[in-house]
This record gives C-alpha cells, sequence and structure tokens, in this order.
C-alpha cells in the first residue's frame, strides 16, 4: 500500500513538472521565434553633457521587477527617437525577460518611428514579427494587449494598406486606449504623438496639434521632466501661428535628455519657428558634436544621419545672420563626408538642400545654374523631392542669368519628378514639388514680357505654399515663395504690393533676411513713390 502511493505521489509529482514545464513553454516565446525578429542588440550607446540620461519615465509593465527600470529607459529613448538605441535596450529586456511582452511591443514602435519616414520593408517585417510574438504571449495584463493590438493594427497587411491609412487606424486605436484609461499618462502620451502623426498638412486650423497640445500641456504640469512630453509640445507647435507655446520646452529638452543627440536639435525646429538665429546656432553645434561623438563610439563607419540634420538646420540659421563664412565652413565640410551611416530622407534633404540654400540666400545666380547632385553616386532616383531642390536651384539660376531653353529644360525635370511622387501617392511631396514648378514657370513668364500671367501664377504658388506645413525635416524652404512673389512686384516695379508681400511673408518667416532686406527696400520706393 505504502509503496503503491508513492508510485502515484510521484507520479502526480513528474506530471506537475510537465506541465510547469509545458507552461513555461507557452509563457516564454521560443529561441527561435526571437531570433527570427533579427534584433539589433550591443551595449547602449550615448554621448553629451550627462551621460546615459534620457530623461525620467514610469511606464506600468508586467515584467520581472529586475528590468523594470531597463524597461522605462528603453521607452525613455524611444520618446526622443533615438530609435537604433530603443531597439537595442527593448532587446536587452528581451534577453532578461523573454515573456515581457512589452519589450517586443517596444521593438515594433522602434520601427515605426512616427513623424519620420515610413519603415522600410525590412523594418515593417521586423516590427510585424515582434508584435506577433507579443500577441501570443499569455501573461500580459488586458491594458498591454491593447497596447500590442493597437500597434499590430499599424503593421496589419503592410503589403497592401497604404502608411497613411494604417496610421490613421493606429491613431484610432490609441483614442481608445486614452479614453479607456484614463490615469495612463503614457497612454496619452502616445495619442498625442499619433494625433502629430495623422494631422492634416494642408489644414491651418491645427486640429490635431491643437487637441495634442491640450493633452501634452496638462501633463506637463505634473511630470515635467518626461521627454515625450516636452519633446512632443515643440513638433506639435512646430508651425508659425504656435511656435511661441513651445518656446519654453524648447529651452529645456536639451537639459531633459542630455544623451540624446536628436534631443540636443529639436528645440531649434521653434528657435528657427521665431527667428532665435543664436539659440539655434547653439542648438544645432550641440548636436552636431553629440552626433558625431555617437557615429564614433558606435563605430557606425560613417557620419551619423542626425549630424547632416543638425548641419542643415546650422547653416540655413548662419544664413539668416548674413554669417556666409561660417555657412561655407559646414558646406565645405558636409562635401568632405565620405560615408553616411544611413541613405534615408534627412540624408538625402541634407545633401541637396545645403548647397542649394547657400547659393539661392546669396544670388549667386551662375553658381545656381551649375548646380549638380551631390554626392553623384547616392541613390538620388529614391528620393525625386530632394532631387526635385537640386533641379529647382538650376531653374532659378537659368532664369536669372537669363538662359530660358535651359531653364524651360529644367521645368520639364521638376514636372518628370512630380509625376513620381503622383505615382507613390506622395501628395505631400508632389505639392513641394508644384511650389516650385509654379514658381519656375511664373519667373519664365515674366521674362518672356507677360507680366499678368507672371503674376497670376506666382501668387497661386505662394498660396499653395502658405496653404501647406513645412517638412519635419527641413528648418525653412529653400526660398519662401511669399518671398519671391515680393521680389517679383519689385521686379515689376510695383513696390507697395511688393512691400505686402514681405510683411506676410516675415509673419511666416520671422527675420528671414532677404525678407527684411526686401521690406525695407520696398519700404523706401513705396514712400518715394507716394
Amino acid at each position: 500500500m505504502y509503496k503503491t502511493i508513492s508510485a502515484m505521489k510521484k507520479s502526480i509529482l513528474i506530471v506537475c513538472a510537465a506541465l510547469i514545464a509545458c507552461n513555461d513553454a507557452e509563457r516564454n516565446p521560443t529561441a527561435e521565434a526571437i531570433a527570427s525578429i533579427n534584433l539589433k542588440k550591443g551595449n547602449l550607446v550615448w554621448c553629451g553633457p550627462d551621460m546615459a540620461n534620457f530623461g525620467a519615465v514610469n511606464f506600468a509593465v508586467s515584467t520581472d521587477p529586475g528590468v523594470k527600470k531597463e524597461f522605462n529607459q528603453a521607452v525613455a529613448i524611444l520618446h526622443s527617437f533615438e530609435y537604433d538605441e530603443a531597439e537595442k535596450a527593448f532587446a536587452e529586456v528581451i534577453t532578461k525577460d523573454p515573456a515581457c511582452a512589452m519589450a517586443y511591443w517596444g521593438v515594433a514602435m522602434s520601427n515605426f518611428h512616427p513623424l519620420w519616414e515610413p519603415p522600410n520593408e525590412n523594418e515593417l517585417k521586423k516590427g510585424e514579427r515582434a508584435i506577433n510574438i507579443a500577441q501570443t504571449i499569455s501573461e500580459k495584463t488586458k491594458r498591454e494587449s491593447d497596447y500590442i493590438n493597437a500597434m499590430a493594427s499599424f503593421y496589419k497587411d503592410w503589403k497592401t494598406v497604404d502608411h497613411k491609412t494604417r496610421c490613421k487606424t493606429y491613431e484610432k486605436a490609441m483614442a481608445e486606449i486614452y479614453q479607456k484609461y484614463p490615469d495612463d499618462s503614457e497612454a496619452a502620451i502616445f495619442y498625442a504623438l499619433a494625433l502629430n502623426t495623422t494631422a492634416d498638412p494642408t489644414d491651418k486650423s491645427y486640429p490635431n496639434q491643437r487637441k495634442a497640445g491640450d493633452i501634452l500641456k496638462k501633463l506637463s504640469e505634473s511630470q515635467p521632466d518626461h521627454p515625450g512630453i516636452i519633446h512632443y509640445i515643440i513638433h506639435t507647435y512646430d508651425n508659425p501661428d504656435l511656435a511661441e507655446i513651445a518656446l519654453p520646452a524648447a529651452r529645456k529638452y536639451a537639459s531633459v535628455a542630455p544623451a540624446s543627440a536628436h534631443a540636443q536639435h529639436m528645440p531649434s525646429h521653434i528657435f528657427i519657428r521665431m527667428g532665435l538665429w543664436d539659440e539655434a546656432i547653439s542648438s544645432n553645434m550641440a548636436s552636431v558634436n553629440s552626433a558625431r561623438c555617437y557615429a564614433e563610439k558606435a563605430a557606425l563607419g560613417g557620419n551619423f544621419d542626425e549630424e547632416l540634420h543638425g548641419i542643415d538646420y546650422l547653416v540655413y540659421a548662419y544664413l539668416q545672420k548674413g554669417d556666409n563664412q561660417h555657412a561655407l565652413e559646414q558646406l565645405n565640410y558636409l562635401k568632405s563626408i565620405q560615408k553616411v551611416s544611413a541613405t534615408n530622407l534627412k540624408v538625402a534633404y541634407a545633401y541637396a538642400a545645403i548647397p542649394s540654400r547657400y547659393v539661392l540666400e546669396n544670388k549667386e545666380w551662375k553658381k545656381a545654374a551649375n548646380m549638380e547632385l551631390f554626392p553623384a553616386d547616392f541613390p538620388w532616383e529614391n528620393f525625386p523631392w530632394q532631387k526635385g531642390i537640386v533641379v529647382y536651384t538650376r531653374l532659378l539660376g537659368k532664369i536669372n542669368t537669363n538662359d530660358i531653353k535651359g531653364a524651360e529644360k529644367e521645368l520639364d525635370e521638376l514636372k518628370s519628378l512630380q509625376n513620381k511622387l503622383i505615382e507613390q501617392k506622395d501628395q505631400y511631396k508632389a505639392k513641394q514639388l508644384a511650389v516650385q514648378i509654379g514658381t519656375g514657370e511664373a519667373w519664365i513668364m515674366l521674362k518672356k514680357g507677360d507680366k499678368v500671367k507672371a503674376e497670376e501664377l506666382m501668387k497661386q504658388a505662394a498660396d499653395l505654399e502658405d496653404g501647406t506645413m513645412k517638412h519635419p525635416v527641413t528648418p525653412g524652404e529653400v526660398l519662401p515663395a511669399r518671398e519671391l512673389l515680393g521680389e517679383m512686384y519689385m521686379a515689376m516695379g510695383k513696390p507697395g504690393m511688393a512691400l505686402e508681400a514681405f510683411k506676410i511673408d516675415l509673419r511666416m518667416h520671422p527675420k528671414r533676411l532677404n525678407g527684411i532686406r526686401g521690406e525695407s527696400m520696398a519700404s523706401q520706393l513705396a514712400t518715394l513713390n507716394n
């Protein structure tokens, strides 16, 4: 009898052990599944005056208590758009606690990067795999499941559904989470980010931005050092009508997340909106230095894309101060760069805009007429909007050197690039080229003596540009269309109308040097005419 009971106990223990092992297997994703994500791994890399400080975040998460601090740091890094380092940080959480479902959510968010260019195919595959694993993990709260399912809505059907539609689906899902969990500040912060992501760039009433701003401003009172709140306030008000609201956040963000190169740069979005050139220069010098440090520490084998982004803003600010010497130093440095770690929207824009800005702002028309794409071996065919900037520079150069046939040839190329963007269903960038095409046509008409048509086309181009928000990648248009309208009126001998155009432009682009010069000259001539 005793032996029988002992045998039964032994059998029960074996069964229990098997069940525990089975439950562990169900709880933990397999090593093969995790490996299939192809996670970025390695030691975290950071640079800045206060190493390893990305701000204060407290995200409630189901995980081993020993890695909660690391999870919160990963979220803090994510909030400053340091996406490579954020993915590495979430990967480390997964290594220590493979059953932490939200760590996989973090990986998916790191590959989504809202407000930047859409994820490429490899990033979409990685995000989809990560979020699929997160959905299979049973030990997570209902709130965590909601976060994960919201992120899954962005990756769902990515092969057949366009990016914009999926962003709107994600925004709606985050709106539900925001309503469902009113005490969850992270839900509110990520919802505000989603609102900015789906904001209509042609709606100058800014409904999404105003809603996001109300959410973020309220949160900032209780969480003054949260990097996401401060960062997204800057993005929310990055427009000429609302920029001043974000000035306190702009002056604080760099000190809240000093380890982030992007946090050093981001305040300059507001400084440039307000014409605070010295603060913009200081912000971007810190960002550029941090980016160089990052490239070296991370052994990128080339310059960090964030450095080129900062240089574009630096050159813009120097030019508005009339400081051609420092602007030219940055331009020459750009041309000395041999390799950049990424081939993306930011890099393409910097390569196209920096040399174009220098010659256009200084009205060096011969150089503008002969502007070449640099670097020549860059895959410009993948970036028609950015390539269009160089073509537009040549177009204006040839108009102003009276090479009208050459200008018309450049105009045809601009139209070809616009057609590519239309085929890609990128209406925003196609509209940017439409402004340039209209401007080019207007000045060609002026050169041909048709002042009525020239004025009509130039006004249309200015109105189109005024009705569209600038892209976050740029400090501003290479030459504002409304400013060019003012110059056209001056060329037509209409200083009073030129004065009005310059005044309107300066309200949207405060303290622009050529705008100030144009306004002053128009004012003097208008006074003399009266």
